[in-house]
């Protein structure tokens, strides 16, 4: 035994500690260590596996006084006579105190960490459905139809499983509870673990009744048709969720969410980027060298954009508050014009020799050689 640690040392407590003060800190070496917690480390399991014991003997009054008079010979069953054969048998309420310490991870290996109640209400699982929409939809906002499967409460029992006149029995086994708890007794102590009542399936009653037209279950399958309000300035891949317009709650747990995935079609004039909106418009080489008005389409309408004279191929004018509306706040983002600049085609003979005059006063150089047209 030379090589055991000091039972106190290894909690990191005084001599003198108190039950809490033990205790506290044997949930902390516990939850440090535990091998769920670092699977496949060796060391961490062996410190849980000390602390273990050392709480074994110092949580219990007659053998840390044992303890504490002989050493480990005062707790070992081949030194210490009516230590009981095994060993720790005051481990017994460890199913407990990994309860504490464990049950916000939903119980770790077998150690009987707390479940949450079977019985009590629990929300309705969520539902997702995807909505097509056309450009315009999306920017402005609109209302759609959407028909989803789901699951109801059935309306003849109200979600009780019961035949009109009826009610459920408390289940007799698990009174109630939907859990029942087992113990295991292993070297270090007896463990204690919780799992679905087998009389009841979970359900904590037992229906001898069942509603016909739900048999039992308390919710049934149908098509159900929602007005879904899209907001305006939606983007595509977003999501619309509707609160409690998902499968029905148990126990009178609240219904889960609908939640509603838009795709966009894509536009032919308009293209977006969050809450802009970009377009090309073209013009001809007079109206870039002169200055002009043209029109230019917008979400709202065709609206008559100002070409200042000089305007080069590539430039980019702000149509200010002609974006998309905001989701949030509604406010409109901008539009963006970009103006491309129009070689002239099949010239006629009059204006092919006006730009060749053109051409020639203004100094530039072509390829072709002058010619009579």
């Amino acid at each position: 035994m030379a090589d055991k640690r000091d039972y106190y040392e290894v909690l990191g407590v005084s001599k003198g500690a108190s039950e809490d003060e033990i205790k506290k800190a044997y949930r902390k070496a516990a939850k440090a260590n535990h091998p769920d917690l670092h699977p496949g480390d060796k060391e961490a399991e062996a410190r849980f596996k000390e602390a273990n014991e050392a709480y074994a003997v110092l949580s219990d009054p007659d053998k840390r006084a044992k303890y504490d008079q002989f050493g480990f010979a005062g707790v070992d069953p081949s030194f210490a006579a009516g230590a009981g054969a095994g060993g720790f048998e005051g481990f017994g309420d460890l199913g407990d105190i990994f309860g504490d310490i464990f049950g916000g991870f939903g119980g770790f290996g077998g150690f009987g960490g707390r479940q949450q109640s079977r019985t009590g209400p629990q929300r309705g699982e969520s539902l997702r459905a995807r909505l097509t929409l056309t450009f315009e939809e999306a920017v402005f906002g609109c209302k759609k139809d959407i028909t989803i499967p789901r699951v109801e409460q059935c309306p003849d029992c109200k979600g009780t499983g019961c035949q009109s006149g009826t009610t459920p029995e408390v289940c007799p086994q698990c009174r109630g509870a939907g859990t029942v708890r087992t113990q295991q007794r292993t070297p270090f102590g007896v463990f204690q673990s919780s799992g679905p009542c087998p009389k009841c399936g979970g359900s904590g009653r037992i229906i001898h009744s069942p509603c016909s037209k739900c048999r039992g279950s308390g919710t049934i399958r149908t098509q159900k048709k929602l007005n879904v309000t899209i907001p305006a300035g939606i983007d595509d891949g977003e999501t619309v969720s509707l609160r409690g317009q998902g499968n029905a709650g148990a126990n009178g747990g609240p219904a889960g969410d609908l939640l509603v995935q838009v795709q966009v079609r894509p536009s032919q004039a308009f293209q977006r980027e969050g809450t802009s909106i970009y377009v090309t418009a073209q013009m001809s080489f007079v109206q870039a060298a002169l200055g002009a008005e043209i029109q230019v389409p917008t979400l709202d309408g065709d609206v008559t954009l100002n070409i200042p004279e000089g305007t080069q191929n590539g430039a980019v004018f702000r149509l200010r508050g002609k974006g998309v509306p905001s989701v949030r706040s509604g406010a409109r983002g901008d539009q963006f014009v970009t103006v491309q600049l129009l070689t002239p085609k099949n010239l006629s003979h009059k204006q092919k020799e006006l730009l060749q005059q053109f051409a020639e006063i203004s100094g530039e150089k072509f390829n072709r050689k002058k010619r009579k047209f």
